[in-house]
């Protein structure tokens, strides 16, 4: 599966993407912001994502931006079972924090989750990166009230998260705005 969105292409990985992907990942910074990439980020580590089998109702991406040099990995994006739920996560590298990337590739594919008949999608952020509270919001999530402690690989220990959900009524109600921009593939 493929989505383009307006400034962003998110596509599976390939096994070709292990070398940026390390590199992307190499930056502690991103890393202590995610739950399942273990610190340090190795070869070994970047391969074995790439090669992790794709599940059509979950599907994950790797983001990529166009530049004048061909488009180039900048973060991922995709869903994932997290305690029997569907769990929306995301990353952007540090140099391309702040300018919407996260926020434009989560909405995308929570409009896949909403398309492929997700009723609920749930997210996380730990709560000392309250920047990823503000894209969540941003895309519809809505705190669900609970803060709990989860459990860190790149920090090695758990640290407390915010939880947020967002329902959608029925798999069909999504509207032409919604998909406006999107388009799968």
């Amino acid at each position: 599966m493929f989505i383009r969105s307006e400034r962003l292409f998110l596509r599976p990985g390939w096994a070709e993407d292990w070398e940026e992907l390390l590199a992307l990942l190499g930056d502690e910074t991103v890393v202590r912001n995610l739950a399942n990439a273990p610190w340090p980020y190795t070869a070994e580590d970047a391969r074995s994502f790439i090669a992790m089998p794709q599940d059509h109702l979950l599907p994950r991406f790797l983001i990529t931006a166009p530049g004048a040099d061909g488009a180039r990995l900048i973060g991922g994006c995709g869903l994932s079972l997290l305690d029997g739920e569907v769990n929306l996560g995301y990353w952007i590298e540090q140099r391309e924090w702040g300018r919407g990337y996260a926020s434009e590739a989560a909405g995308a594919v929570l409009r896949i989750a909403h398309a492929l008949g997700h009723r609920r999608v749930v997210a996380s952020h730990y709560i000392d990166n309250a920047a990823s509270g503000r894209v969540l919001e941003k895309v519809g999530f809505r705190r669900t009230g609970r803060v709990i402690e989860r459990f860190s690989k790149g920090r090695g220990f758990a640290s407390p998260t915010r939880e947020y959900e967002v329902r959608f009524d029925s798999p069909s109600d999504c509207d032409d705005d919604a998909m406006a921009g999107l388009q799968a593939a």
